[in-house]
């Protein structure tokens, strides 16, 4: 077992986040109460889990950011943003992925999450010149996906929330996916992820086949939902496995 540690510590020093960074994330405490729960925590999670390349680290700490923000675990955002900055993810793409998840698990989440990150930035010397354009430049609009999906929306709830619809097609679609600061796998990924971590595998047909489409392969996907296993509970990923399934098997056909 030890040497299975050793070993697994070794491929995350060549990261530049490492097992030092990994083990950052779990209070001191947690060895005091729940002694098990420290073990299983690096072995399996940072020792195993993390250092599987079937999903690279950079991404497994993006998605375990959004799984934190979307099950509004301020307390650990601190360490986690450390760890995701360590890992690759830059400030912009960090501060894109709360105000994306603002729209998909709430706007206290979000707020509570940029509360968290503060201290961090501000200790890194993140300044606004890091952080994405409140004008950005978009990127261009994939007018038949697009097209097809407003005539889906349209049919099926113009008569219960024409809001909703309006709002839908022109802050998120036209306006908040066409954002530079994140690129549509990354914004595709965390949206899954969070819909993971809230238990609700309903909507994820739509936005894995969209993750798909824009880069995320289906090996990727498998990764992400065993390490969400271990931030969001077994109960929630088998929920959205048999979804997953069947859009691995749709796309096969």
């Amino acid at each position: 077992m030890k040497t299975r540690i050793i070993a697994s510590a070794l491929a995350l020093a060549s990261t530049a986040a490492s097992a030092q960074d990994l083990a950052g994330t779990l209070p001191a405490s947690v060895d005091k109460v729940a002694p098990a729960l420290a073990v299983y925590a690096s072995e399996d999670l940072f020792g195993a889990v993390w250092g599987d390349e079937t999903l690279s680290m950079r991404d497994r700490a993006l998605v375990t950011f959004a799984a934190l923000v979307t099950r509004h675990e301020a307390d650990g955002l601190g360490r986690h943003t450390e760890l995701a900055l360590d890992a690759g993810v830059t400030p912009a793409e960090l501060s894109e992925t709360i105000t994306h998840l603002a729209f998909y698990t709430g706007w206290g989440n979000a707020t509570a999450a940029a509360e968290a990150m503060a201290p961090v930035y501000e200790a890194r010397g993140v300044t606004a010149e890091d952080l994405p354009a409140l004008d950005p430049d978009f990127l261009p609009l994939d007018e038949e996906a697009e097209a097809a999906r407003e005539e889906k929306v349209q049919s099926n709830f113009a008569h219960v929330s024409p809001g909703v619809v309006d709002t839908t097609r022109e802050l998120l679609f036209n306006d908040l996916w066409l954002r530079q600061d994140l690129v549509p796998r990354d914004r595709s990924m965390v949206t899954v992820a969070a819909l993971i971590a809230a238990g609700q595998p309903e909507q994820m047909t739509f936005h894995l086949n969209r993750a798909m489409d824009n880069g995320l392969t289906q090996d990727e996907a498998g990764a992400m939902l065993s390490h969400l296993a271990f931030y969001a509970g077994w109960p929630r990923v088998f929920s959205a496995m048999p979804v997953a399934r069947q859009v691995f098997e749709s796309r096969a056909d």
